[in-house]
């Protein structure tokens, strides 16, 4: 029996006209451990809730390692974490996390990201984001997507904005041992709608049905 048949996950793929969205494997992994040691953003800022970029370079990649495979192996349908590889070309360039808690029940999902310092700046994250939102609303039928950065963040702001992001009010956090104030955003599934008609990205999902069961939507997108 293949191990996709244990472990569906691992066929479920999001595209778009440049970019695949999905599981790494091992050495993709790897791939994704270097990138994150190269550098994320500059050192004088912090975009993360849980400053793990202010590690060592060698360090920085484990933890993307160990990252990956805790989120694979506490898995479940009530509590999950698909932490997809972004390839450009093929070649892994970030991560598009979506996660959810209780998704049978609320039908909200938040999404994170990183990329590699080498491709920012061309939109990808902008189409990586629509992507993951694409999966969400069209393929799990969620009811709203929800996520956040902090005020200094304008580039991520921007891209929330476009893509139809209300923002839901400010939660401040000590970071680096100094106060930062993140915003939160949120985005309904009739504000997606309107922003997927306007970016007009074509974005296709495959491998997702034998997959429902495991993200608690198992009763499909129109549940």
């Amino acid at each position: 029996m293949p191990t996709t048949d244990h472990w569906p996950m691992l066929a479920l793929r999001v595209t778009t006209p440049r970019l695949e969205l999905r599981l790494p494997d091992t050495d993709e992994l790897a791939v994704l451990a270097d990138l994150a040691a190269e550098g994320i953003h500059p050192p004088e800022e912090m975009p993360f809730l849980v400053p793990w970029t202010d590690q060592p370079p060698a360090e920085r990649a484990r933890s993307v390692l160990r990252y990956h495979w805790l989120r694979r192996a506490d898995w479940s349908p009530e509590n999950w974490s698909l932490q997809l590889a972004v390839f450009v070309d093929g070649e892994p360039a970030g991560v598009q996390d979506v996660y959810a808690r209780d998704f049978a029940v609320l039908r909200e999902v938040g999404t994170g990201s990183w990329l590699g310092a080498r491709y920012q700046g061309k939109g990808i994250g902008t189409e990586m984001r629509v992507a993951a939102l694409h999966l969400v609303f069209a393929g799990l039928g969620a009811v709203e997507a929800v996520s956040g950065a902090f005020d200094h963040n304008a580039a991520s702001l921007r891209v929330s904005e476009k893509l139809g992001y209300e923002r839901d009010g400010v939660q401040r956090f000590a970071i680096r041992g100094r106060p930062a104030t993140e915003v939160r955003l949120r985005l309904s599934r009739e504000r997606w709608e309107a922003a997927a008609r306007a970016f007009d990205v074509p974005v296709a999902v495959h491998g997702l049905d034998p997959c429902l069961p495991l993200l608690g939507a198992a009763a499909g997108p129109e549940a």
